[in-house]
């Protein structure tokens, strides 16, 4: 069996066009109280193939073949985020991101339970 490459890689490359839209890399809007929220996201794809064909020495037989392989990663880069008449830009990584606040927040919210278990003095 023959495979056609001529059809096979336009097919392919459509389909990661397709998928490259702009509700890929910018989500659907969410609301948080009084924040609207849009998450941001890095996409990246790959592609590859490769083909060849032959013949086995003296006459042994003759054939061909193929692959082909592709990737798509997507990144949580940020969230567009407005209140009234601001808009900002709050990232998912790097210091003072938003990471940064959902790696503390374990902590955070045990000191929280901490100080509810501790009792008042009485004088």
């Amino acid at each position: 069996m023959t495979t056609d490459w001529s059809t096979v890689l336009p097919q392919v490359t459509a389909f990661l066009k397709d998928e490259a839209n702009t509700k890929t890399i910018i989500g659907e809007e969410f609301t948080l109280g009084e924040f609207s929220c849009v998450p941001v996201m890095r996409l990246g794809m790959g592609f590859g193939s490769g083909g060849g064909e032959g013949e086995g020495p003296k006459g042994t037989g003759k054939g061909d073949g193929g692959a082909a392989g592709g990737g798509i990663g997507l990144d949580p880069i940020g969230f567009l985020v407005s209140r009234k008449d601001t808009i900002d830009f709050v990232p998912t990584r790097g210091k003072g991101g938003l990471s940064s606040v959902i790696e503390k927040a374990p902590e955070l919210f045990e000191k929280w339970l901490d100080k509810d278990k501790e009792e008042p003095i009485e004088a």
